[in-house]
């Protein structure tokens, strides 16, 4: 009974979060239209909601907005996961082995302020124009919150942890495997979320550079085209499918935690 309440209670709860959200969304768009009645600006430098509404429903109708979405998210999860594949090993290297990191921390400290877009001349260069630009900034966006999220995580794992683990037997790989790691990974994951939204955020700039699709490329091309309605439904295309990628990484989150046993420590989030 104590648990269907429970249940009753965090359904309703998420109920209520959810109508809350769509009220501030009503509130915006009511405020956007009010600021467009008073005709502070021209209609061409502030379009209507209503106008960006019909520019998205002319991207539906001529069966552009999923290619232009779908591209963008194939991009994107293609940069996202080499970061994940480079970082990840790298920061449980760095975060176990101490005297390493601390050789080579100053140059990751010189390195990650760098914003990816500061080395979009060479990456044209070494890679060309198209998709290898994108992948490639969205990469370097997500590498650094990845790797330091990892090596702060490892370097936090309670010491008593490996004393406990030698009482049992457990050689160092095989605590690092099965105790470091899952311990860690609640942690890691703060990192892994963090770097979804930083890296989706520079994907407009690594699109907007000898692309010709996505949904960074929609927007220069409404510029170009003097289309600022597909201006602002290109921005908020983009502003939702963010909202999507953060939602799906929660979900992951709590289901892997799961697993792990963090599935409290990601209830609080």
């Amino acid at each position: 009974m104590a648990k269907q309440n429970n249940i009753s209670r965090r359904t309703a709860s998420k109920a209520k979060a959810v109508w809350r959200s769509f009220a501030v969304i009503i509130v915006f768009v009511g405020l956007w239209h009010a600021v467009y009645s008073l005709h502070i600006w021209d209609d061409f430098l502030l379009p209507s909601p209503l106008h960006t509404a019909s520019a998205i429903g002319e991207l539906a109708s001529d069966g552009l907005l999923w290619d232009y979405i779908v591209t963008s998210l194939r991009r994107f999860v293609s940069g996202y996961f080499i970061a994940l594949a480079l970082a990840v090993p790298l920061g449980l290297i760095l975060g176990w082995f101490v005297r390493a990191y601390n050789y080579v921390n100053p140059l990751l400290q010189i390195l990650r302020p760098i914003s990816p877009t500061a080395w979009l001349p060479f990456i044209v260069l070494w890679f060309g124009i198209g998709d290898a630009p994108a992948v490639a900034i969205i990469a370097i966006a997500a590498f650094f919150p990845i790797l330091f999220s990892t090596i702060s995580a490892i370097g936090r794992i309670d010491p008593t942890l490996l004393k406990v683990a030698d009482m049992f037997g457990l050689n160092r790989f095989a605590f690092f495997v099965k105790v470091a790691i899952p311990a860690a990974f609640p942690q890691i994951m703060v990192g892994l979320h963090l770097a979804i939204g930083t890296a989706w955020i520079f994907l407009v700039s690594g699109e907007m550079v000898g692309s010709q699709s996505g949904l960074g490329y929609l927007i220069v091309d409404a510029r170009n085209n003097l289309r600022n309605d597909m201006v602002l439904a290109g921005i908020f295309l983009i502003g939702f499918t963010g909202w999507a990628l953060d939602t799906l990484m929660r979900r992951l989150e709590h289901l892997i935690g799961k697993k792990w046993g963090a599935a409290a420590e990601n209830e609080k989030h």
